[in-house]
């Protein structure tokens, strides 16, 4: 089976934890440990988040006064090199025999997407509100709540055509573990001139995902982060799971932007066009998502009898 499986943020860094690389690379380490033993089985290819590491970047390279600083296409670039090395060591010694490549990976958008006039998507750290309003004031950031603090808000614009398919399809049937579209992959559109220019933006993973599982013919799609499931009616005192739901079902509930909305979105794209099923849950759980034996499991065919009780409009959910 082809299975491209999403790291969420928490693979690399804890939400609140250090983001020096011993830290990362002992939460790579338990990233890789929960994903190796898909690809003992399966042609797998891995993308992850990069959210905490291009905004530590982006803070470290500001900090040099002497130089400009690089451009975010640049900056995640260099997130995905950093991550994408990272977990390349980690299944390499879990894996032994077995080849694992990282690719850089760009991804085409529209530079004429609304989303550039919005920026929402959040990187960097969270900063407690006086020090964030202050960071804004001083360098021009957009602003958005994270919890009780905010982070620096980037444009997120709609991921189109995943630029190196044809080496990823290459690496797989050559019996490769691919890590690529790396925090959704580098914003690039076509230039002037002709050949690609980088854009500034940060491209959803989630979404990037789906969009690279549908491409690929993959028979599933895996969004692993730091809460079990997909829950209804979260964070009530009634909160369920939901385990197997349609995705027309799905679509009825609200989600909180920025966490569970785009897992939830990018499952409902991927079944919708043709995948087979996507599943959402815990990194530790990822043999067991994939057997359908935990976190939330979506189809494109109608919900089992569990069905969904609640009203348009009446669901939130937990933080990745």
């Amino acid at each position: 089976m082809r299975v491209v499986v999403a790291l969420g943020g928490n693979a690399l860094a804890r939400r609140g934890g250090p983001l020096d690389t011993a830290s990362q690379r002992a939460n790579v380490r338990r990233a890789a440990a929960a994903v190796a033993e898909l690809a003992r089985e399966h042609e797998l290819v891995l993308t992850h988040g990069n959210g905490p590491q291009i905004g530590l970047l982006a803070l470290q390279a500001e900090s040099c006064s002497e130089l400009p600083a690089p451009p975010l296409d640049v900056l995640g670039a260099e997130s995905e090199g950093l991550i994408g090395y990272l977990i390349d060591q980690e299944l390499s010694a879990l894996l032994p025999g077995r080849e694992v490549a990282t690719l850089l990976t760009q991804v085409e958008v529209d530079p004429s997407d609304p989303a550039f006039a919005r920026p929402s998507k959040p990187i960097g750290p969270v900063h407690p509100e006086a020090r964030a309003r202050a960071l804004a004031a001083q360098r021009g950031w957009a602003l958005v709540r994270d919890g009780s603090g905010f982070r620096r808000a980037i444009a997120s614009p709609e991921p189109l055509r995943i630029r190196e398919l044809r080496a990823i399809r290459l690496l797989l049937e050559a019996g490769v573990i691919v890590v690529c579209a790396g925090g959704g992959g580098i914003p690039v559109a076509a230039a002037p001139g002709g050949g690609l220019r980088g854009l500034e933006a940060v491209i959803d993973k989630d979404l990037a995902s789906a969009l690279l599982a549908t491409q690929l013919g993959a028979q599933a799609l895996l969004l692993l982060t730091d809460v079990p499931a997909v829950f209804e009616n979260w964070p009530q005192p009634g909160k369920r799971p939901l385990r197997d739901v349609s995705a027309r079902e799905l679509r009825r509930l609200r989600f909180e932007a920025g966490s569970m909305a785009p897992k939830v979105e990018a499952a409902c794209r991927f079944v919708e066009k043709g995948g087979g099923f996507a599943a959402i849950g815990a990194l530790e759980d990822a043999a067991r998502l994939l057997a359908g034996e935990a976190g939330t499991r979506v189809a494109l065919g109608p919900a089992p009898a569990q069905g969904l009780a609640s009203a348009p409009g009446s669901e939130l959910s937990p933080r990745r």
